[in-house]
């Protein structure tokens, strides 16, 4: 609950009601009891006092270090710029862990292998993200010499660092990601695409297949390529790399997985070859890393650099070189005042003191410009913007090389030229990951993708909805005199502009919304600020739900053709879809059971509201074509949570006994006049006493009375989710390789 001092700082600091919520919930210090004992205000102090105070590690006067404090309070407090989530949660308090990734090594050992899943618990226990690769690994049945066994190879061992990480929850406050690398010619490669099939499984880690430039090339010219043991580097396979790939893309399709990391391309760019190849990413694959290195991160809200009217606005460009110097000197200090969750890291992060600064707010910025997402003038701003960073980047970081020395291995980098060349602080400067909760704190579109929606409903507590409209649609909607309540309502419940004509069609197109810019749209963004970053760039490449797998396999090579490292994908329902393909009856020995009626292929039905002391809930009946009830599906207005879980539990129970034969009138009989502690008055006087009443009485009300039936339109958001929030039942949405919670702020990722 916000107390009357959150909210007035939050006010002080333009916060909205969404990020005090965020903040209070996941960042701020709390007593004991869980109250939060410290503003936002409090927070961005406490951070800024400690970051700075790392200055004096390099010779900064008491005055100096404080004038950098009050530097750092104005990045943050004006939603300027913000470090990644374990900075502002960790920074001046007894737990100083900051990075928000890692890398650890597996080596083809047992020793190795749970020494990886040791270290991995406690980098999540610190709140950071793990990456591994596996194509270390010896394959699946092949000899094991010390046991006179064999292996049982990568992706069983992928299972174990599930478990691990499942059973861990980050410092209280974010939960463990994983990435999962497999090269493409390892010899269990197949089975690795595949591993992901079964939503049960590896429900923490993504997954992505190293492709090498060979492979690709492969593809292209659809020629044969070979599988290598890593135990004795010889070939045990010879596949077609044009069908490796199809299983690739129609695995991506089926759920999301694998995506694609081009290693190659990613080593090419490696700033410290001497000191390591590049096996693996972290959990989103924007920030390629070496075997024990972490990186810090942190976004400028471009949204804050444009001046001007919406829809005529221009970018401060001077405001944006000085906030970068100044984030560039923030994330620097975060190094030293990093508290390593292991000496192998600290080490390795010291010599290359890698720095990842992106953005966030994009899509809002280009709102305020009048330029259309994906249009050929917001890729060339996309390629300005990013330039621009990388080059105020560099000379940040060539100015802390002058006052701090370069990092520990710039003479085994590809700066060194013969003892000259560019004299850098960190060996790379900028990455974009996915902002998660912090693009909420800052009121800001995530990171590089489009909105996600104009306006939705929130859920909040005791079934209260809000209705959030995107704050610059809706000064413009004001400013050109066609905004209403109705309006926004409406939005709200299809979540896009385009079905609406009373908006102008030019504003419809400057706020189109993820699912309505083509997947080409999506891919030649990230390709544009793929140009100029350092590391790589973290985004979701959004499908409809009817996009076809050729669809998949055509941004795949585009996003290869475009010099992209890597490439995550997402079509909408697709997981889903998965989850209500599991658990199917096996078909040997059952014909003497009772067996449900198969699904035709089309069916007719009717939606009634029924109101619940837990919210509305649709209850929609199905009939088969003879005029048979058939199935029900319910839906209370939000994503997941233990009523939404208990609503599809209960019909799909329903529907298994519809299918099955069982009449109807003994299904209302068992459920009618079950009752719970929150009952509702219906409209016309009528009591519906709990969700399963409500059913039996949508079910008597269609089938067993003669009252003419009423199809109604749906008006809850459907448009792009990806499930439930394991933390609030609010809806998951799929931005930047991330799953975010818009309600309540968790993210796989931050």
């Amino acid at each position: 609950m916000a107390t009357a001092q959150s909210v007035s700082s939050a006010q002080q600091l333009d916060l909205t009601l969404n990020a005090l919520t965020v903040l209070e919930h996941r960042y701020l210090k709390k007593d004991d009891q869980g109250t939060p004992v410290e503003t936002p205000a409090d927070m961005f102090r406490r951070v800024a006092h400690n970051i700075a105070s790392a200055e004096r590690l390099h010779g900064a006067s008491d005055e100096q270090v404080q004038q950098c404090e009050e530097q750092f309070y104005g990045l943050m407090s004006r939603l300027e710029f913000l470090p990644n989530s374990p900075t502002l949660m960790n920074a001046g308090r007894p737990f100083q862990q900051l990075a928000a990734c890692f890398v650890l090594p597996i080596e083809d050992s047992m020793e190795s292998i749970f020494e990886a899943v040791k270290n991995t618990a406690l980098i999540h226990k610190s709140g950071g993200g793990t990456g591994f690769s596996f194509s270390r690994l010896r394959p699946k049945d092949d000899i094991v010499s010390s046991t006179k066994g064999v292996s049982s190879g990568p992706v069983s061992f992928m299972n174990v660092f599930d478990a691990a990480t499942d059973a861990i929850k980050q410092g209280g406050t974010r939960r463990g990601a994983n990435m999962a690398v497999l090269r493409v010619d390892h010899a269990d490669i197949l089975e690795f695409i595949e591993s992901k099939s079964d939503p049960t499984r590896l429900n923490n880690f993504n997954i992505s297949v190293a492709a090498t430039d060979e492979f690709m090339e492969a593809v292209i010219n659809d020629e044969t390529y070979d599988l290598i043991n890593p135990r004795t580097d010889e070939v045990v396979n010879t596949l077609s790399a044009r069908e490796v790939f199809d299983k690739i893309v129609k695995s991506a399709w089926a759920n999301g997985d694998p995506g694609l990391v081009f290693i190659d391309r990613i080593n090419a760019t490696n700033p410290t070859p001497k000191a390591g190849k590049i096996e693996s990413t972290n959990p989103c694959g924007e920030q390629p890393l070496l075997p024990y290195e972490s990186c810090n991160l942190g976004s400028i809200n471009l949204a804050k650099m444009v001046t001007g009217e919406i829809g005529e606005g221009e970018l401060n460009w001077e405001k944006l070189g000085e906030t970068v110097a100044a984030a560039v000197r923030f994330l620097d200090d975060v190094i030293d005042m990093n508290e390593f969750p292991l000496p192998e890291i600290e080490q390795m992060t010291k010599a290359n003191r890698k720095i990842g600064l992106g953005v966030m707010g994009y899509a809002d910025m280009l709102i305020h410009m009048g330029i259309p997402y994906a249009s050929e003038e917001a890729i060339e701003v996309a390629r300005q913007v990013m330039s621009f960073i990388e080059e105020k980047g560099q000379a940040a970081s060539e100015q802390l090389a002058k006052e701090r020395g370069v990092f520990p291995n710039w003479e085994q980098s590809i700066y060194n030229r013969n003892g000259d060349g560019q004299r850098l602080r960190n060996a790379t400067i900028t990455t974009l990951a996915p902002t998660g909760s912090i693009s909420i704190i800052a009121g800001a579109s995530s990171g590089i993708e489009p909105l996600f929606a104009v306006a939705y409903t929130r859920h909040v507590l005791d079934g209260e909805e809000l209705i959030e409209v995107n704050p610059l649609f809706e000064q413009l909607a004001q400013q050109r005199s066609f905004h209403s309540p109705e309006l926004i309502q409406e939005i709200a419940a299809k979540g896009s502009l385009s079905e609406i004509p009373q908006i102008p069609a030019d504003v419809r197109e400057l706020f189109l919304t993820a699912h309505e810019i083509s997947p080409e749209g999506h891919v030649r963004t990230q390709a544009a600020f793929q140009e100029k970053t350092d590391n790589a760039v973290s985004k979701t490449i959004n499908f409809a739900n009817e996009a076809t797998v050729e669809d998949v396999a055509n941004a795949y090579m585009l996003a290869y053709r475009l010099g992209c490292k890597g490439i995550t994908i997402y079509r909408d329902g697709s997981r889903e879809a998965q989850v209500l393909t599991t658990g199917k009856t096996q078909q040997a020995e059952e014909s003497r059971k009772i067996q449900p009626r198969p699904r035709p292929a089309a069916v007719t039905g009717v939606t009634r509201n029924m109101r619940t002391g837990c919210g509305k809930l649709y209850v929609t009946i199905n009939f088969d074509d003879a005029g048979n009830a058939f199935e029900v599906f319910g839906n209370m207005g939000k994503a997941g949570g233990c009523v939404a879980s208990q609503t599809e539990a209960l019909a799909r129970l329903i529907s298994l006994a519809l299918r099955s034969g069982i009449g109807a009138e003994h299904i209302v009989k068992q459920l009618k006049g079950i009752s719970c502690h929150m009952p509702a008055w219906e409209s016309g006087g009528g009591k519906i006493l709990s969700c399963a009443d409500a059913f039996a009485k949508a079910i008597e009300r269609t089938i067993l009375s003669d009252e003419t039936q009423l199809s109604i339109d749906f008006t809850e958001e459907s448009f792009g989710h990806a499930g439930a929030c394991p933390e609030c039942g609010g809806r998951l949405y799929h931005e930047s390789g991330c799953l975010t919670c818009h309600d309540c702020g968790y993210s796989q990722c931050d």
